[in-house]
């Protein structure tokens, strides 16, 4: 969830063209913090959330959005480590819906 949250902020301070000393300074902690939540690798806090997204002019949902949206092509990259298996898995279901399909179009034909 932070690394979601983190790359989400990092690509509306980078669309913003802010560096993250000019955020971190903003909000009062170290580049180093700052860096830290951008990578996810520290929670992030509703309120260092709020202050980020009035800094970058955004509402704190366009930046939480990143949590409810799952990636399109996630099978293709691997990250859940079962991108092969859901490959598969959608190849049965069409092999399934094709021979379905094929024995009900021979039914109709006698």
């Amino acid at each position: 969830m932070n690394a979601l949250l983190g790359g989400r902020i990092k690509a509306l301070r980078t669309a913003k063209h802010y560096t993250q000393e000019q955020i971190a300074e903003q909000l009062g902690i170290s580049r180093q913090k700052y860096a830290r939540v951008e990578n996810g690798l520290n929670s992030i806090t509703l309120d260092i959330l709020t202050k980020i997204a009035e800094i970058l002019d955004v509402t704190v949902a366009d930046i939480t959005k990143v949590l409810d949206e799952e990636p399109a092509v996630a099978y293709r990259s691997g990250e859940d480590g079962a991108s092969s298996e859901r490959i598969f898995d959608m190849l049965d279901l069409f092999y399934a819906n094709k021979h379905m399909y094929m024995r009900l179009q021979h039914r109709n034909m006698e």
